[in-house]
C-alpha cells in the first residue's frame, strides 16, 4: 500500500522544524557566550557595551520564547548541542581576546552572527507557515525582528567604532586600542 506524500512532506516538515527550533536554541546559547566576554572587556567603548548588554537581555528572551515553543510541541532543547555551540562561541571570544584589534574583529564576528541568526529565523518562520505551525510565527517574528535590529546598529555603528579604535591607537602611539 502506498503512503500518502503529503503526510509525508508534512511528518518530514514537522521533524525539520523541531531540528530548526533546537538548533537555534543552540545558537542563542552561543550567542550568549561570544557575547557575555565581550561586555566584561569593552572600555572605551560604553555605546558598543551597552548595546551587547540590551541585546543579552533580547537573547535570553529568545531563548524563553523558542522554549516555550519546544514545550508547546513536547520536545525540549537539546543540552548536547547547546554546550557544543556555547563552547564554540566562548573559544571565538578568548581567540578574539588577544587580537590587537579585538574591538573590531568582534564587530565584525557579531555583524556576521547577527546575520546567520537573521537567516535561521527566515527558514524557521517559513517552515512554520509552510506546515501546521503558523501560531508560532509572531514568536519567532519578534525573535527575526530583534537580530534585524541588532545586525542594523552594528552596521550603522561600525564606523564610529573603527573611528574610536583608530583615535585610541594613534593616542597611545601603538596598534593596540583597549577595546
Amino acid at each position: 500500500m502506498a503512503t500518502n506524500p503529503s503526510a509525508a512532506v508534512s511528518e518530514r516538515l514537522s521533524e525539520l522544524f523541531v531540528v530548526g527550533l533546537k538548533n537555534a536554541h543552540a545558537l542563542e546559547h552561543q550567542a550568549l557566550s561570544i557575547m557575555t566576554p565581550q561586555v566584561s572587556r569593552i572600555e572605551n567603548y560604553p555605546e558598543v557595551a551597552d548595546r551587547l548588554r540590551e541585546h543579552i537581555e533580547e537573547t535570553n528572551g529568545q531563548i524563553a520564547r523558542l522554549d516555550e515553543i519546544l514545550d508547546s510541541l513536547g520536545e525540549s532543547s537539546s543540552g548536547l548541542k547547546d554546550a557544543a555551540l556555547s563552547m564554540s562561541g566562548s573559544m571565538a571570544a578568548i581567540g578574539h581576546s588577544i587580537a590587537a584589534d579585538e574591538i573590531l574583529k568582534n564587530s565584525f564576528a557579531n555583524y556576521a552572527f547577527e546575520n546567520f541568526e537573521i537567516a535561521s529565523y527566515k527558514s524557521l518562520i517559513t517552515m512554520a507557515e509552510a506546515g501546521t505551525f503558523q501560531t508560532f510565527v509572531p514568536l519567532l517574528q519578534q525573535t527575526l525582528t530583534q537580530e534585524q535590529q541588532m545586525a542594523q546598529w552594528i552596521d550603522e555603528h561600525l564606523p564610529a567604532v573603527t573611528r574610536r579604535y583608530v583615535e585610541l591607537s594613534a593616542a597611545e602611539g601603538t596598534s593596540e586600542a583597549k577595546i
